[in-house]
């Protein structure tokens, strides 16, 4: 039985204690004294082992749902969510979440850490036939609901990994979502580093060093996350799939090279997340500790061997209890929210992330894929998914696993290269050994993915016009990050200087967006 310790009743009554104008380190209501200190260090960690008993009776009930099979094993569903940036008449970030949804009143849309992004989700679809069709139809309509309530208020929404029009001085504290889970994140994140600032520095075609001092930083970045639902027996094959996939996926996607005026990598975004969500102090990166962004280490075998990693490697950020005693749910046929152990997976930053859930009162496991960058468009997200879903039905069912006979440090040197180099970069893969990014997706992974989808039965027209953009965008050499760089450098020839050819290019790639032809299809300067 789980110990019977004192909870809070809810998240939000947990954290409100802290005030939204506490600087990041110190205590709610001002600076700290010495004793003040000290009670609060005792009372976090007593929090943090209570919190710990908790996400370990998860895992009980988890390991016990997992052995007696009652997940649903039902007809394969799939989701997504969409962010992106709001942007006013000068291509600047527009600090206007709140009022978007007073205006939207729609439940599709939530907020997200800056106060100038945007988050739509879409309802599950059943993944067969007219599935990704459905999908494609949903986020169309957010996204357009999204511009048409943007314009009354003389703002555009923007599908893009980052803004390149992003300004270090937008990202104050101000500018963040008034939460307080966000300024509790803030305050965990910069204790555990010592109460230091949040420094990163990334080499690209430029280089880029800076220092801040909140997790602000990481609204800089925007996603297009898929999910996939799949068994518990099949988890494993579909998560190794997915990271195995990680690699090619950014390279033809990429959508973010541009970040505070610097050309840095095709994927920017994946670099600066993990260096602004590192946890660890100076001390713990020498001593190799594991860092809360991460790709992973090896190959699984279970969805509990991820979740056992987070309660083993990373200590608890939001160390918040809630009142379900997960044992005697499970003991009385009943389905636990498991909340703890799904508040800490939230706070461990995965690029592909385990996903228990509830619907219909009914459990379910999901893949949560969040390599992609948002955007260019709508059609080229929904191409990047397809492409994604097609081939995880052929390499899960084939004969000999293709992640097998790939040693898992090679699949993570793949992910950097493709991160850093995008469709111009060198993967090496099974038999194949060493091959461009465009090729390999061109020769060996763009034919499985038509299969896979057929054997989907996704309609054969919607299966054609997907993966048809995938393929021209190998052909043509252009993705996103692609357009950017060239598009701002033909700026740059013309006389305009950096800031300038960047508001001109973010001009252009609105006005793009908007019409959904895919970006391999954008003209050039």
């Amino acid at each position: 039985m789980r110990p019977r310790i004192r909870r809070d009743k809810t998240y939000r009554a947990a954290i409100s204690s802290v005030s939204m104008t506490d600087k990041p380190g110190d205590p709610p209501g001002g600076k700290a004294t010495r004793a003040h200190k000290d009670v609060d260090t005792e009372q976090d960690e007593h929090k943090r082992r209570e919190f710990m008993h908790a996400m370990l009776a998860d895992l009980r009930a988890l390991d016990r749902m997992l052995r007696e099979g009652r997940f649903d094993t039902g007809p394969r569903r799939i989701g997504a969510e969409q962010e992106m940036f709001l942007i006013d008449r000068q291509w600047a970030p527009a600090r206007a979440s709140l009022q978007m949804l007073e205006k939207l009143r729609d439940p599709h849309y939530t907020t997200e850490l800056g106060q100038f992004q945007l988050e739509a989700n879409a309802d599950p679809q059943l993944f067969t036939g007219d599935g990704l069709s459905r999908m494609e139809r949903q986020i169309d309509e957010l996204v357009g609901k999204a511009r048409a309530a943007a314009a009354e208020l003389g703002l555009a929404p923007v599908l893009m990994g980052i803004l390149p029009t992003l300004r270090k001085s937008d990202l104050g504290l101000d500018g963040m979502v008034p939460s307080p889970r966000y300024r509790a994140l803030n305050k965990a994140i910069a204790d555990m580093r010592g109460g230091g600032g949040f420094q990163f520095s990334i080499n690209g075609t430029d280089e880029l060093i800076v220092r801040h001092d909140s997790v602000m930083l990481e609204a800089c970045n925007a996603s297009f996350q898929v999910h996939l639902q799949v068994s518990p027996a099949e988890f494993a094959r579909m998560y190794n799939i997915a990271q195995l996939l990680a690699a090619p996926m950014v390279a033809i996607a990429a959508n973010s090279p541009l970040l505070f005026g610097r050309r840095l990598w095709a994927e920017t975004r994946v670099p600066l997340f993990e260096q602004v969500a590192d946890t660890r102090t100076e001390e713990l990166k020498n001593q190799a500790v594991r860092q809360r962004v991460w790709f992973g280490e090896r190959w699984i075998t279970s969805i509990f061997d991820l979740f056992e990693e987070n309660v083993r490697y990373f200590p608890a950020l939001l160390p918040v209890c809630d009142p379900e005693d997960p044992d005697d749910v499970v003991a009385a046929g009943g389905v636990p929210r498991l909340p703890e152990l799904r508040l800490h997976n939230g706070t461990v930053y995965r690029w592909n992330r385990p996903v228990y859930d509830v619907r219909d009162g009914v459990p379910h496991l999901r893949v949560e894929n969040r390599v992609l960058s948002s955007g260019p468009t709508v059609v080229d997200m929904l191409a990047n998914a397809a492409f994604y879903f097609g081939l995880t039905r052929v390499f899960a069912e084939a004969d000999r696993p293709v992640w097998s006979q790939l040693p898992y440090g090679a699949a993570e040197l793949n992910f950097y290269l493709g991160c850093r180099e995008g469709l111009g970069a060198t993967l090496f893969w099974p038999r194949n050994g060493e091959m461009r990014a465009g090729d390999l997706v061109l020769e060996r992974l763009l034919p499985a993915a038509y299969e896979g989808l057929d054997r989907f039965r996704v309609e054969p027209a919607v299966r054609d016009r997907l993966l048809g953009i995938i393929e021209q965008r190998c052909l043509t050499g252009r993705n996103g990050a692609v357009w950017q760089t060239e598009t701002v450098a033909a700026l740059e020839e013309k006389g305009r200087d950096r800031m300038a050819a960047l508001r001109e290019m973010v001009t252009r790639y609105v006005d793009l967006m908007h019409t959904n032809e895919p970006v391999h299809t954008w003209p050039m300067l």
